[in-house]
């Protein structure tokens, strides 16, 4: 017994006998996602990350680079709770190391804080010849006040 081979089921490429002529319907494109909005940092920044040693000195490669502060430069340093500012100051009290660091003295980290250890992150602004060291606490205090964590404790619903 020989089997006959079943034909295919193709649909016919034209309208169904039977079926009314109607208008096909208006086809609306589905709405797509355009790109988000670029956030991009400020072109007068440069930021870098560092840790503070025992005598409180820190640095980053790429900070030190930008602002070109060298051995003997004098900086004047401010302070508030978890931040410390230089800014290069002929008059300044604090000088630049052979090893361009920031050198945060211990009177000022006590001050402000800081800690040998800790991690910072660094801000520099070549232009105004000034650079910020800003300790993770106060970085995630104002990422916590944006509400980028908004599920997490401390963070805004």
């Amino acid at each position: 017994m020989t089997a006959q081979p079943i034909a295919p089921v193709i649909p016919s490429p034209g309208r169904p006998a039977g079926t009314p002529r109607t208008r096909p319907a208006a086809v609306r494109p589905l709405p797509l996602a355009g790109p988000a909005a670029a956030l991009s940092v400020p072109a007068g920044v440069v930021y870098g990350t560092g840790r503070i040693d025992a005598s409180g000195r820190v640095a980053d490669q790429a900070i030190t680079c930008a602002l070109g502060w060298r051995d003997g430069d004098r900086l004047t340093l401010t302070a508030e709770p978890g931040i410390v500012a230089a800014r290069r100051d002929p008059r300044g009290m604090v000088t630049v190391p052979a090893r361009a660091c920031l050198a945060i003295p211990a009177v000022l980290r006590r001050r402000c804080g800081l800690r040998a250890g800790d991690r910072v992150l660094l801000a520099a602004v070549p232009g105004q010849d000034m650079l910020a060291a800003y300790s993770f606490a106060v970085v995630d205090q104002a990422i916590r006040a944006h509400g980028a964590f908004p599920h997490a404790p401390g963070g805004q619903p």
